[in-house]
């Protein structure tokens, strides 16, 4: 697919390299005191990032606050002690919140204790079976769409708390849920809108807004906390609708189940294992870009796996990595998987020293601060550009948001990866060509048949300027792969990507490339993509790969020298 001047052939790892955690890598480079005192202040600053979203999704998710609790502790320690990413944060995630809501309202808590710990049996099997790379298959639109699906129930789940209406009993699904809030909708509780309106619009979104380094979520719920003691407002808190909270972890025990029960939630188990493996690979990915390291997704995985299991075995909920607080985690200046050994360790000590405090906390501030995680999950700008783009790429994102919004995940996602495959089968067989003459395999020809430009030592030997052709369809199964070599290759001065050999490019891969370039950019090097097909160009514009970020060439022999970037901007 890919080649170079001087081509690279890494070896496959072995078993033991795969599912090395990266705490024993971290530990095998070196760790000091100096290490130890980062990892401690960002683990501090994620837990205080952690400490209202995790009551805030247990809530949301149909369960008590303590469960949030509970995982973030049970579930934190397992996915830093065993993943394979050195700053993934794991614990219970708002994307999740609509999937086990419903299961709690079929099956109970049981129910979903028992489907949380299948969920991590299939992730550990899929991460033995390899098959953790796979994930990349997804199309880069079922993404978007899934995920902006996700925060609309998100938002919808918190609408009751936000105004303080009364409804006995709240469906999961979408549109049931919608018809019994309007139903109810003159119940609404202004003393609960008005904290509702400070937590969102004065606190949070004003301090993100000038003081982004504060924890805007900790001061919201805390201010409003304060606020209804001193003025004894009569809202629902966390104590008038769960009672206190307790101050220890809970004995670790087995979920009951038996074959009826295990049949019954078993398509659960399979939705929270795939939500799980995406959402994990996807904030890896996302600590991968930011600090330029390489996670291991098959023991990630496993990590993963493991920390579900301990989550329910310790009175928890689903588990998976984060990717608000790995960036976080990442951003406080993290070293090494300590950091998630840290937050999981300050939330302990929270529980057993502070949990009395929550008992003035609204559920409206609570409610506040999932509102404004929705509104932040749902990647706007990609979302947007996505539906201007191709017909193909909007239409397979509409369906997996309208599946998953009323439907299920699991089928949204199912629905979106076929789309998004019989797409790219329409677009391969619309990029076939033929042409007249050209034999599969060539035969041998005199030199003066097959006239050359003179050899050039020079420019063979110069490490400065490199160049590198890429033959074939470049789509999202193959991103994976032509990434990992480029990434490979340090940083030239110069870097050409011949794209004569590409007759197609997808969003995902463009996208792809888009972080890489910018990557290599904060390092000096000018980039620049030569023979371009117009198609293809235009995916790349439409993406932002455009002057003045990178150059386009007609030719890979045209590019010689960084002094030629100007020249091939101006064409």
């Amino acid at each position: 697919m890919l080649e170079s001047q001087a081509k690279i052939h890494p070896a496959s790892p072995t078993f033991v390299e795969l599912f090395t955690p990266k705490l024993v890598t971290v530990l095998l480079e070196g760790y000091g005191w100096r290490d130890l005192r980062a990892d401690a202040l960002a683990g501090l600053t994620v837990a205080v990032v952690a400490l209202p979203l995790s009551m805030a999704i247990a809530i949301a998710s149909g369960v008590s606050p303590e469960r949030g609790i509970y995982t973030a502790i049970a579930g934190g320690i397992m996915i830093s002690l065993f993943g394979g990413s050195r700053f993934q944060v794991g614990g219970p995630a708002g994307a999740f919140i609509g999937l086990v809501a419903g299961v709690v309202e079929r099956h109970g808590y049981d129910g979903l204790a028992l489907a949380t710990a299948m969920a991590g049996l299939i992730l550990i099997a899929v991460a033995l079976l390899r098959a953790g790379t796979y994930i990349k298959y997804i199309p880069y639109p079922v993404t978007v769409g899934f995920t902006a699906g996700i925060a609309v129930i998100i938002g919808a789940s918190q609408i009751k708390e936000l105004l303080g209406l009364h409804l006995a009993h709240e469906p999961a699904d979408l549109v049931p849920k919608l018809i019994a809030l309007w139903q109810v909708v003159s119940t609404i509780h202004w003393p609960t809108v008005a904290i509702t309106v400070l937590s969102v619009a004065l606190l949070i979104l004003l301090i993100q807004r000038f003081r982004p380094t504060w924890p805007a979520f900790l001061i919201a719920v805390a201010a409003a906390a304060l606020i209804c003691a001193l003025f004894s407002l009569d809202v629902a808190t966390i104590t008038s609708r769960f009672g206190e909270m307790p101050r220890m972890l809970p004995s670790p025990a087995l979920p009951t189940f038996s074959i009826e029960k295990l049949r019954a939630v078993a398509p659960d188990a399979v939705a929270i294992a795939l939500l799980g493996a995406i959402e994990s690979l996807l904030s890896a990915v996302v600590a991968d870009g930011m600090t330029g390291r390489r996670h291991r997704s098959n023991c990630e995985l496993g990590a993963q796996g493991l920390g579900n299991i301990a989550s329910v075995l310790f009175g928890g909920i689903c588990a998976t990595g984060l990717v608000a607080r790995t960036a976080t985690n990442v951003r406080a200046g993290a070293r090494s998987p300590i950091a998630g050994l840290f937050h999981s360790a300050y939330v302990l000590l929270f529980l057993l020293v502070a949990a009395p405090l929550v008992a003035y906390v609204p559920l409206a501030a609570l409610g506040a601060v999932l509102a404004v995680v929705a509104w932040n999950m749902t990647e706007k700008e990609e979302l947007w550009s996505l539906l201007r783009g191709q017909r193909g790429d909007a239409a397979v994102l509409l369906a997996t948001f309208l599946l998953t919004i009323f439907v299920n995940l699991v089928t949204g996602i199912a629905v979106g990866v076929v789309m998004g495959a019989l797409l790219f089968l329409h677009r391969m067989a619309e990029a076939v060509e033929v042409e007249t003459g050209v034999t599969p395999t060539a035969d041998d020809v005199a030199d003066k048949a097959d006239p050359k430009n003179r050899y050039d030592a020079a420019a063979a030997m110069d490490r400065d300027l490199m160049v590198f052709h890429i033959s074939g369809a470049f789509f999202f199964g193959a991103t994976a792969r032509v990434l990992s070599v480029l990434e490979r290759v340090g940083t030239p001065r110069v870097l050409v990507l011949d794209f004569a050999d590409v007759p197609l490019i997808d969003t995902t891969a463009a996208r792809a490339l888009v972080a890489f370039v910018k990557k290599i950019k904060r390092s000096g090097a000018v980039v620049y993509f030569s023979s371009a097909r117009p198609n293809v160009r235009h995916l790349l514009n439409r993406a932002g790969l455009k002057p003045p970020l990178v150059a386009f060439a007609a030719k890979a022999s045209d590019v010689r020298a960084p002094e030629s970037h100007e020249r091939a901007v101006a064409t």
